[in-house]
């Protein structure tokens, strides 16, 4: 069988379309999970290859789209399982044609799990990678998905065990041209075009044939790489609780036909298509390449821009110290206090106010909100908290825009506190990112969106975890997730200052030093025991007694925090305070 490169470069080739709503549609719903039919009912996943390969396919997915433990409710025994009978179903209707058909194994995302390096997630996909090399697959197709990092590293583990084999990778849109991570079509086809390991890219379902050719029109499709479109044959209804596509075979083959134009390789359908949708754009498209593909990569006119650089960070850069404060916003609707408390800062001298994003799982007022308040109302710089507690990818996205139209230019991105034990019954955490993944949208987000002044975003730093290696590892993913600069935990013991400046030589990140003034034996004993990750050393707490007049608690809490900052002189780009029932009056001794 010819090598699909060489066919490609003189031909365009014609895939199948849909096989799960096909499926339901022909064997009904009784039939079940189209991948467990692989195994139950392996005639009918045969019939469906053979129809599609009647009407004019020359590439078949795999009936594996679903193949994993999450979508089938099943075990990873059943997995292999399915995928092998997957790719066998579908040699055997090849075979049964008698004709020149390429087969692709075919596997969508795992649904309902964050993508972590190293994870579980991983294996599943490595699983049923090794699954189809056994069989013999010589062609992977990945589609549906909305992150390139992940299909990158699973091609290179692909290439790593046979380097002959083709992989396509395909990302769904929406009509404007994103991922749901945010991705553009622009940015996938950039980042695709200088990685070696995957060969075809190209986009599938989520949109219908019109609104994917509105989309590739805009493109620079000049790359060096086969490029393919499967696009939904539209949009669904749902009719007595079961999806339904209208029937436009012709509406679709011929916005196929001017997609194919643009300098497609690889044409076919998604979501409710069917073979009669494939015969008709068999039909309608001239199958000879004229496309002559490039190695140059895509030119982007935001390269040419100046860039707007962050005064925080330059201020960190020039070598000299930055001041930032934390204030609490309040539970209430009563701003006064913070307001008052944002004026005095100002005056101070303070470089930048940040604010939490519900600190501790208890809600407070929005932290994008009130921070656009003290920014405009005192003309002070602002940092509020993002965390991935609460808000799903919609609700972040929307908070970050948001903020950003209204002038926010940095951010601390972290994962969040998880919600109390006793609210968990009525709270739920949702947790789509972590602080890494969120970095790395919002990185993202600079690129697509926030040229040429980007925002500028900080992460997190748990000196005192158990494992500071684990730490230091975490903080160089983060690093090249985009983070410029780190918050700490409060400092208080020599040891803090002995991990900070093991960080600062292995890493040599920004790394704004935590300050939390104690304020009383009962502040202190609070920190020392309940607050995780804060280590109030024994000598600290002698220092504080519990009959000590308020002055006299402030006086010694004043006293540790200036003799830290002092030890942290060498090592600190800048300090972060952390203050009690936000005491700013503290600021004005310590400064």
């Amino acid at each position: 069988m010819t090598d699909i490169r060489e066919y490609l470069e003189q031909h365009k080739m014609i895939a199948d379309g849909a096989f799960g709503t096909y499926f339901q549609q022909i064997a009904g719903e009784e039939a079940g999970l189209p991948e467990l039919a692989n195994l139950n009912h392996p005639e009918l996943v045969q019939q469906v290859h053979r129809e599609y390969i009647a009407a004019g396919a020359m590439l078949l997915r795999t009936n594996s789209f679903a193949a994993n433990t999450i979508s089938m409710r099943c075990d990873k025994v059943t997995v292999k399982q399915v995928v092998r009978a997957s790719y066998e179903n579908a040699q055997k209707a090849v075979k049964d044609s008698g004709k020149e058909v390429y087969i692709a194994a075919d596997i969508g995302p795992i649904p309902h799990v964050p993508f972590e390096e190293d994870s579980e997630q991983q294996t599943e996909y490595k699983l049923m990678i090794d699954t189809f090399l056994e069989c013999g697959a010589k062609l992977f197709c990945f589609e549906t998905f909305s992150e390139i990092w992940l299909l990158q590293k699973l091609a290179e583990y692909i290439k790593g065990k046979d380097a002959s084999v083709f992989i396509i990778t395909q990302y769904t849109l929406n009509k404007y041209g994103y991922t749901k991570m945010g991705i553009s079509a622009n940015r996938i086809l950039s980042d695709l075009n200088i990685d070696d390991n995957i060969e075809g890219v190209g986009f599938n379902c989520g949109i219908g044939s019109a609104h994917l050719y509105d989309v590739l029109k805009k493109q620079n499709l000049n790359i060096n790489k086969f490029l393919t479109a499967m696009p939904n044959s539209g949009y669904p209804e749902v009719l007595q609780d079961r999806t339904v596509y209208s029937g436009n075979s012709d509406y679709f083959a011929q916005n196929l036909n001017d997609i194919s134009q643009l300098g497609m390789n690889i044409i076919g359908g998604c979501c409710g298509t069917t073979p009669i949708y494939i015969e008709k754009l068999a039909e309608r498209v001239d199958l000879v390449n004229h496309r002559e593909r490039t190695q140059g990569e895509i030119p982007d006119e935001k390269e040419t821009q100046g860039v707007v650089v962050n005064s925080f960070y330059q201020k960190m850069e020039s070598g000299k110290k930055v001041i930032t404060v934390e204030l609490d916003p309040p539970y209430d609707a009563n701003a006064e206090k913070i307001m008052d408390c944002a004026h005095r800062l100002k005056g101070m001298g303070v470089d930048m106010i940040t604010f939490a994003d519900s600190p501790m799982g208890k809600a407070r007022a929005d932290s994008c909100m009130m921070a656009i308040k003290v920014m405009n109302q005192v003309g002070i710089p602002v940092m509020p908290h993002i965390a991935c507690r609460d808000k799903n990818v919609i609700s972040i996205r929307a908070s970050i825009l948001g903020a950003y139209l209204n002038g926010v230019r940095n951010f601390l991105l972290v994962t969040g506190d998880p919600v109390p034990a006793d609210s968990r019954n009525e709270i739920s955490g949702v947790f789509d990112f972590n602080s890494m993944k969120l970095m790395q949208y919002v990185n993202d987000m600079n690129l697509e969106h926030f040229h040429p002044e980007p925002v500028c975003f900080g992460g997190a730093l748990n000196h005192n975890r158990g494992n500071l290696d684990v730490e230091i590892k975490r903080m160089e993913k983060k690093i090249a997730a985009g983070a410029s600069y780190f918050l700490t935990q409060p400092i208080f013991s020599r040891e803090d200052i002995e991990k900070i400046r093991t960080i600062k030589e292995k890493l040599d990140p920004k790394i704004v030093c935590g300050i939390m003034p104690l304020i009383s034996y009962r502040n202190a004993s609070f920190i020392k025991n309940e607050m995780y990750g804060i280590d109030v050393p024994d000598e600290v707490m002698a220092q504080f007694s519990p009959d000590m007049t308020r002055e006299e608690g402030e006086a010694v809490g004043i006293g540790v925090a200036k003799s830290v900052m002092e030890q942290l002189d060498f090592i600190a780009d800048g300090y972060y305070f952390m203050l009690p029932f936000n005491r700013v009056h503290l600021m004005e001794q310590i400064l």
